[in-house]
């Protein structure tokens, strides 16, 4: 694809057009999401058992009428079933039913409308340039790149997200789609950041961490073992509400209005298990919650987030993962204090969620830029020691055995 300096700045500069084009619609996005969560925060306590059914009732009024926009794993199959094709046609619906979602309190956050579409941008301009093959898909990853940066504010673990999440252990073949992710995930942050004046600094604020020595290496892999378990856990109960909701066989809008009651029952016991987790977070780290409300909150959590997506809300898991292990992290530091309680938590974070998406090196790249934790090789080895713990069925589907379900270009 790329054979001279004068090819290589078309490229550059098609990629960061990409980039611009999805920093775009993602700040408008973000706009309308922070204005629709601003006017359903104002109900709380009991009368989240009408208001979240609602909620819901409206989410699967949108997905019944417009159709249903898919979720990651379609998106996986999609990327190498299809070319990498991405189609426009179901981005309506996931807007519509995402925003609803995640602005009245679901358990799952923008990420996967957020890269869906931005993926779907990348494969429009890629038809409108004509190409095919392996340039096509490149742009559709480059594109969900982009989504993924905007959101965590990393573009090299955006970059790296985007393709760790399409495999099961082949963490880069399409390593060709790398640098069209750098450049297009760099562009659209900038235009995000610009639009929406936000900082550049960790998003989650922990106090200083510093490696003492290598026994602290040690202690990362300990606490990889305690969010792999963690991560069992969740599989555990998502399949176990996946069987459940599927055993009902409502209409969508029935069971979307049902999974909302749930979310609301939850959030009146566990207010903390209402949203996606992103301001959540730091409620966590820096409040005085004891050890058995903390754990209280992390089960809570792992069943808002099972219920929000097996009842057809619409949303990504990753950062409702990430406050479920500070959650278990914060527990285990308050029953034992000796513990450094921001290597535990963070430790615990990334294992947790490598476990759950097989993304080990991403995870540790974009924790590292959301919670300024420097040493990165503590965080590697939390990851990886939950990557390799994971259950040997990846939780995406489509991540399995993707060499006999790939299919060759045409």
């Amino acid at each position: 694809m790329i054979r001279n300096p004068l090819t290589l700045s078309r490229w550059v500069l098609l990629w960061a057009a990409l980039g611009i084009v999805c920093g775009l619609f993602a700040s408008v996005y973000w706009i309308v999401l922070l204005w629709m969560t601003q006017s359903f925060e104002r109900f709380s306590g009991l009368s989240l058992l009408l208001v979240m059914p609602f909620a819901g009732f409206l989410v699967g009024s949108v997905i019944y009428l417009l159709g249903n926009p898919g979720e990651i794993g379609l998106i996986i199959d999609n990327i190498h079933m299809r070319g990498g094709r991405l189609a426009m046609r179901e981005n309506p619906s996931m807007i519509l039913a995402s925003l609803l979602s995640i602005s009245s309190g679901g358990s799952a956050g923008p990420e996967a409308p957020m890269v869906q579409v931005t993926g779907s941008i990348g494969t429009w301009l890629a038809d409108r340039l004509r190409l095919q093959g392996e340039s096509l898909r490149s742009f559709s990853i480059a594109g969900m790149a982009s989504g993924f940066t905007v959101l965590f504010g990393a573009p090299l673990g955006g970059a790296m997200f985007a393709l760790e999440i399409l495999h099961h252990q082949h963490v880069m073949q399409y390593y060709e789609a790398f640098l069209p992710a750098i450049v297009s995930s760099c562009a659209g942050y900038t235009i995000f950041v610009a639009i929406n004046r936000l900082g550049v600094g960790p998003v989650w604020h922990f106090p200083q961490y510093q490696a003492e020595n290598i026994s602290d290496f040690a202690m990362a892999m300990m606490y990889g073992v305690v969010g792999a378990a963690i991560g069992w856990l969740f599989i555990l109960i998502f399949r176990a509400l996946e069987r459940t909701f599927e055993s009902l066989r409502f209409p969508i809008y029935l069971q979307t209005t049902l999974a909302g009651l749930g979310l609301g029952i939850l959030a009146v016991f566990f207010p903390l298990s209402r949203y996606f987790g992103e301001h959540q977070i730091d409620v966590v780290i820096q409040g005085n919650l004891n050890t058995s409300t903390l754990l209280g909150l992390a089960v809570a959590k792992m069943l808002a987030i099972s219920i929000t997506v097996t009842g057809g809300w619409r949303g990504g898991i990753i950062i409702p993962l990430f406050f479920t292990g500070a959650c278990v992290g914060k527990a285990l530091v308050s029953a034992a204090p000796a513990l450094d309680s921001v290597l535990a938590i963070i430790c615990i974070m990334a294992a947790l969620n490598a476990a759950v998406t097989r993304t080990p090196i991403s995870t540790a790249i974009l924790l590292a830029k959301l919670t300024g934790f420097s040493p990165l090789t503590p965080l590697l080895f939390a990851s990886l020691v939950g990557f390799f713990l994971a259950p040997r069925l990846p939780f995406i589907a489509s991540q399995l055995n993707l060499e006999k379900t790939t299919q060759p270009e045409p």
